[in-house]
């Protein structure tokens, strides 16, 4: 994985700010080589993905014993980038039940190479299988399903044991496993989990597992699934047991422990014996559901984005009369403070319906008494520090200019503060209903930092993010500290951040990008911290689509 920050650089647009999709990748082969001389291939495939030019492993799946048509249960998870492209090789070997696969040319049963994007983009993609130089190995073919972990999604944890299973061994008791398979719009079925199988014993008790809604029942509830009992074959011959039918629907009822059971049928016992009842029963003991939503769930659910700038009024900037000046206003190019405020604040509005945004200044001295104020309304409205849109902010800043008189020193943690009381009221609420972000714009290294360390502590339990943008040409080493990324924040009693919710950039990075790329750098981190804070305090989106009822749902773990 890259940093963070470098992968932000392309990772924003307005509605893509969904922190990463995670794709699961599910994998079956059809008509494979048959290598062993005895008994059929036990296949395995290695998963590879490209990075910068080299093949790296990702994963593999199970050995599945002496089959030529495997499904594996193994569940790839991989990040999905929209705007890379990701390049998966998927190689099929004969095992030897060696701990390392054997890589002899004999023991590949061929490869497929495809992007991350085609398989999302089709769902499912069959393609054959190709030995070297480019030759079909025969038949065979591989088929990759993948299932995007959206965020109207979550995972539910099922603990399943059974009881009387009928007896498949001659010498000892069945081996017994569970499978769990879901039924698709077209018919077909698809493995969702396979159980380890407990030796030697007619009354299993499964370990518990976790599977996501989406592979379960595509968030659907009522979607049928099979559920199937076999007595495991060290050779791959596992013997039917019995399945029955059910819905995720009817397996809430399992929970809070209130374990619902099934009959385990044999259909073809059932048709011949008269007095047949079963070949055993299943039992759910417990279910659990554990909700994760997504940054867009929480704005799906009318979660709105607050908007705050401020901006540095300090001396250091230079005498805004003069075309040397970080604050001068040139009518034909906008300064460095008016571009970052707009690039950023472009975006921040499609999350704010009332399109108004607080604008505050600090550092100078202001009218009437021309006393230094570090938080005061660049409209001079004290009642109200409101401005009506970015271009209300940028009409603010100018008018305001004249009539101020730069000073100092650089103190930002008094607008850290007031930004936090108001995040603190609206945490009273309980809802998710607004989120806080606050820019500030600042020509150099804050003066007071053991405050603003503190304030940023206390902020980061409330629900806002602080942005920062070194503007100018000053030494900005220190402010580094501010962002959390090379290590945890502190406050100078040591007390740690509890999320890492400071993002510092200086301006002269993107003074030749396009203003977007410094949106998408700043930006990029945001929605991770709005998901990060209300899992915290698990509290749900307003009303996210498709959800279940909150009264059914575990907070998020």
């Amino acid at each position: 994985q890259r940093h963070p920050s470098s992968r932000a650089q392309a990772n924003l647009g307005v509605v893509s700010a969904t922190c990463v999709s995670k794709v699961e990748l599910r994998l079956s082969c059809k008509h494979l080589l048959d290598r062993d001389t005895l008994n059929k291939s036990d296949p395995c495939v290695v998963l590879l993905m490209q990075s910068q030019g080299q093949w790296m492993e990702v994963g593999r799946t199970e050995v599945i014993k002496s089959n030529l048509h495997p499904t594996f249960a193994k569940v790839f998870m991989v990040d999905y980038y929209f705007e890379e492209v990701q390049k998966l090789r998927f190689e099929v070997y004969d095992s030897h039940g060696h701990s390392s696969l054997g890589t002899h040319d004999d023991d590949f049963l061929g490869g497929m190479e495809c992007t991350v994007g085609q398989i999302v983009a089709q769902k499912r993609v069959t393609k054959p299988l190709f030995l070297k130089y480019g030759k079909y190995a025969g038949k065979s073919t591989i088929t990759v399903t993948s299932e995007e972990i959206s965020g109207d999604n979550g995972f539910v944890e099922l603990f399943f044991r059974a009881k009387k299973l009928d007896d498949k061994d001659l010498f000892s008791k069945s081996d017994p496993f569970l499978e769990i398979y879901r039924t698709n719009d077209d018919g077909s079925e698809q493995l969702v989990h396979r159980t380890e199988f407990v030796k030697n014993n007619l009354s299993p008790v499964w370990e518990p597992f976790k599977v996501s809604l989406n592979s379960l029942c595509s968030c659907e509830e009522k979607r049928k699934l099979r559920c199937v009992v076999f007595d495991y074959d060290s050779r791959g011959k596992h013997d039917f047991i019995g399945e029955f039918h059910t819905t995720f629907e009817e397996m809430q009822k399992a929970m809070g422990g209130n374990k619902i059971q099934w009959d385990c049928v044999n259909p073809k016992y059932k048709q011949k014996k008269r007095n047949y009842k079963n070949s055993g029963v299943v039992i759910l003991l417990d279910l659990k559901i554990h909700r994760v939503y997504s940054f867009l769930d929480y704005i799906m659910g009318g979660c709105q984005i607050h908007f705050t700038v401020a901006i540095d009024f300090t001396a250091s900037n230079g005498d805004p009369r003069n075309s040397c000046s970080l604050h001068y206003i040139n009518p034909y190019q906008p300064n460095e403070y008016l571009k970052a405020l707009v690039a950023v604040g472009e975006i921040c509005q499609d999350y704010d319906s009332d399109k108004k945004f607080s604008a505050l200044g600090f550092g100078a001295r202001i009218p009437p008494n021309y006393e230094v104020s570090h938080d005061f309304a660049i409209n001079f409205n004290p009642d109200d520090d409101e401005c009506e849109g970015i271009q209300g902010v940028v009409e603010s800043y100018q008018n305001c200019l004249p009539k101020i008189q730069l000073y100092g020193p650089t103190n930002v943690a008094p607008i850290i503060t007031k930004v936090a009381k108001v995040a603190a009221e609206e945490e009273k609420t309980k809802e998710a209903s607004q989120y806080f972000i606050l820019l500030i714009l600042t020509d150099g290294v804050v003066t007071d930092m053991a405050d603003t360390r503190e304030a940023i502590v206390r902020a980061s339990y409330l629900p806002m993010s602080i942005i920062i943008v070194g503007v100018g040409n000053a030494d900005f080493t220190d402010m580094q500290i501010l962002d959390g990324d090379d290590g945890i924040l502190r406050s100078p009693k040591g007390e740690p951040v509890l999320r890492d919710i400071v993002q510092f950039v200086p301006f002269r990075e993107f003074k030749n990008a396009s203003p977007t790329a410094l949106a998408k750098c700043v930006l990029a981190e945001v929605p991770k911290q709005v998901v990060e804070y209300y899992s915290y305090k698990a509290l749900p989106p307003h009303c996210s689509k498709g959800s279940t009822p909150d009264s059914t749902l575990n907070s998020p773990q």
